[in-house]
């Protein structure tokens, strides 16, 4: 029997409070967005018309399907089903890449359209529109970041559930994944409306 002495209310209370300092990370720049979108109303609006809806909304729903597997791994986890937990966090793992996937083609479409941060392109359109880019690539760009770092978290997870490490008495490590998970979820919620959908 292991000996080791694990401080879970610790590990959970040190993961809300990095948390808090990720939405306060993406909350100064949805202010940021607000301020702007309120001074170039129109550029905006002509901004977002230039993005892939479709794009997208699928990455949003795959996105919402990766949140479910995630819980329910956890859930799994606790009632011990190790092969179900497995399952469920691969399929987790495998909305990310097609989310990452996703972006790629969107992202290179753009740059293929000379739009891309200090291109020519983007120097020659108005100030408005040049934000509006500008603010796009940061935002989703250090948003994509996030679904890397967390696909790389829940990999982890995967190394330690075959191990038994992670297991029905022991799966803060998971836990921590999926609500860090649950957050990289909620900040795209925000951020396809901001930009796909600008009134």
């Amino acid at each position: 029997m292991s000996n080791i002495h694990k401080d879970y209310e610790g590990a959970k209370l040190g993961m809300w409070l990095f948390l808090f300092t990720e939405i306060l990370l993406f909350g100064g720049m949805f202010l940021l967005y607000a301020i702007y979108l309120a001074k170039f109303p129109s550029e905006f609006h002509k901004g977002g018309d230039e993005l892939d809806v479709v794009i997208g909304g699928v990455n949003t729903v795959v996105l919402l399907i990766s949140s479910f597997f995630v819980a329910i791994s956890i859930t799994a986890i606790r009632l011990g089903n190790k092969k179900a937990c497995l399952r469920y966090v691969y399929i987790t793992i495998a909305c990310s890449l097609i989310f990452l996937v996703n972006k790629f083609f969107e992202w290179k479409a753009k740059f293929s359209h000379g739009i891309y941060p200090d291109s020519e392109h983007l120097k020659e359109l108005s100030q408005g529109e040049n934000i509006f880019y500008g603010l796009y690539f940061l935002m989703t760009g250090l948003h994509g970041l996030h679904v890397i770092i967390g696909a790389v978290v829940l990999g982890f997870a995967v190394y330690f559930i075959q191990r038994d490490k992670i297991n029905k008495e022991d799966f803060v490590f998971l836990e921590n994944g999926g609500l860090y998970w649950h957050l990289v979820d909620l900040i795209w919620i925000f951020l396809f409306p901001l930009f796909y959908l600008v009134l």
